[in-house]
């Protein structure tokens, strides 16, 4: 026998030991420490959570990542574009009250929590509805951006509408996932 079947016979020898090594564990109820020392949270939690609720979870996770990135990017926009054209002060200066107030308002119930501050910027602070207010009210500073004041508020209303359910956990019906698709693709040709 050469070396290279001796190694092939070693190998399977160790599976056979294996399997029968997890019958054992198995019919005793006992921990041999085989395995990882760690379960991780999500293998330990998440299989206690009904199938049909882990089947929605996954077919919603798709929807959130696109509408993640979405959000993340207008936030990104309107402060590259702001900082560029207004200064650092732009916050202070172009933005309408009523946005300030509330990211003060989701501020200080953030600190007041005692959670890990998410930001020190109170962009971040902002809804994605009141990043639409606030590139309309600095429209002379955005309309290079998107072609249309009046189609980028349509847009901005059905993107908000379908970020609901998204962002609170209920499932999209087939219907609003291709509304989603059409509201994204009218966001792209938006931009000028």
């Amino acid at each position: 026998m050469n070396i290279e079947d001796r190694i092939k016979l070693f190998a399977m020898s160790a599976q056979m030991t294996e399997r029968d090594l997890d019958a054992v564990e198995k019919s005793l109820s006992i921990d041999l420490g085989r395995g990882p020392d760690v379960v991780p949270e999500d293998d330990y939690y998440y299989p206690q959570f009904t199938e049909v609720v882990r089947r929605n979870a996954s077919g919603m996770a798709q929807h959130y990542e696109i509408f993640y990135a979405l959000e993340q990017s207008l936030r990104a926009l309107v402060r590259e574009k702001m900082i560029a054209e207004v200064g650092p002060a732009w916050w202070d200066t172009n933005v309408p009250e009523t946005v300030k107030t509330n990211a003060q308002k989701n501020i200080d119930r953030e600190r007041e929590s005692g959670i890990t501050m998410r930001s020190s910027e109170h962009l971040d602070y902002t809804t994605f509805g009141e990043l639409g207010d606030i590139v309309r009210a600095n429209w002379q500073i955005f309309g290079d951006t998107f072609n249309s004041e009046k189609a980028f508020s349509k847009v901005m209303t059905i993107l908000n509408l379908l970020r609901a359910p998204i962002a609170h956990c209920s499932t999209l019906a087939q219907d609003e996932v291709v509304r989603l698709r059409l509201a994204l693709a009218d966001w792209f040709r938006l931009m000028a």
